[in-house]
């Protein structure tokens, strides 16, 4: 309870709630993400249940009757009979699961490297930061999709469909790890050099306990800014991916997906199958941006822009 009330008289709370478009961006990501995680519960049907769809009931405009079955559907259905509700449902989930698990990954190893480069300096610094230099010359989406065609190039034909949300996560975390790495590395060396590092040095604290231990905890700000922005950008990476056709795979479609099955059927009426997963992740991608501008702004980090 304490810490309940510590945190709820915190300067961050305080902000938070003196400001109206954090309050209602984590609103809206608070409800997208709970519908997404209890799909299940939510949905009206399985989507991904051959046995439940009818044929009959595809391309139902959004609260009308089907005029073959006389079922009706609050956004509609798209070609095979699937309520567009229930596959947006369980599509965030899929957007929503590689989406976090790229940006831990890319914050794995960025937060590492960035430390390493920080500590050591000299050459292992030059060559982690050119490294991240060159990656930075390229798109990041071009970069996953580089790195996605190469992992599925030596995934076995077999296992393809089922390793392709793993390959996803590699692939989006992997090019999104240099910004991790840039403000740790900043703020790294600006706690090197205090007295307190200094000090662990001089009782015989080794390299790993320092980093880790002493300097680690004093820059998780600026990482957490980072990664809640990056967050809204897997997300987006992701759809972009699956939009391309080398991102989710059919039998597990994301919000991608289900926006690059609807953008076939756009311009022959059945608008609904592409608005609704389109409009679902605008407001999911711009809810969490907009809280990690909030969070950025509060916290007031030092970033290496």
């Amino acid at each position: 309870m304490d810490m309940i009330k510590r945190a709820l008289d915190s300067d961050l709370f305080y902000s938070f709630r003196r400001t109206p478009v954090a309050v209602v961006s984590a609103i809206v990501a608070l409800s997208l993400i709970l519908s997404a995680v209890f799909a299940p519960l939510l949905a009206p049907f399985n989507p991904f249940d051959p046995s439940s769809l009818n044929l009959m009931n595809g391309f139902s405009a959004p609260m009308e009757p089907n005029a073959f079955t006389g079922d009706s559907f609050i956004m509609g259905t798209d070609d095979q009979g699937r309520d567009v509700l229930s596959t947006i449902l369980y599509g965030m989930r899929i957007s929503l699961f590689v989406g976090v698990l790229a940006v831990l990954f890319a914050l794995l190893i960025g937060v590492v490297l960035g430390l390493v480069a920080a500590y050591a300096g000299g050459r292992t610094d030059a060559i982690i930061m050119r490294i991240a230099d060159v990656q930075l010359t390229f798109p990041s989406i071009l970069v996953a999709m580089l790195i996605f065609g190469i992992a599925k190039g030596f995934t076995p034909i077999h296992l393809r469909d089922q390793m392709a949300i793993w390959v996803l996560i590699v692939s989006i975390g992997l090019s999104d790890w240099v910004q991790f790495a840039r403000v740790v590395r900043g703020a790294a060396l600006v706690e090197k050099k205090k007295e307190y590092v200094e000090a662990a040095i001089l009782i015989g604290r080794g390299p790993i306990a320092i980093i880790f231990k002493h300097i680690l905890p004093n820059v998780l700000s600026p990482v957490l800014v980072i990664a809640t922005i990056s967050l809204a950008l897997a997300i987006i990476a992701e759809a972009t991916l699956s939009f391309l056709g080398v991102g989710a795979p059919p039998t597990q479609p994301s919000l991608g997906t289900l926006i690059r099955i609807g953008q076939g059927f756009l311009f022959s009426g059945e608008w609904w199958i592409l608005f609704f997963p389109a409009v679902t992740l605008l407001m999911l991608a711009l809810s969490v941006n907009l809280l990690g501008d909030w969070l950025r702004d509060a916290l007031n980090p030092k970033l290496d822009d």
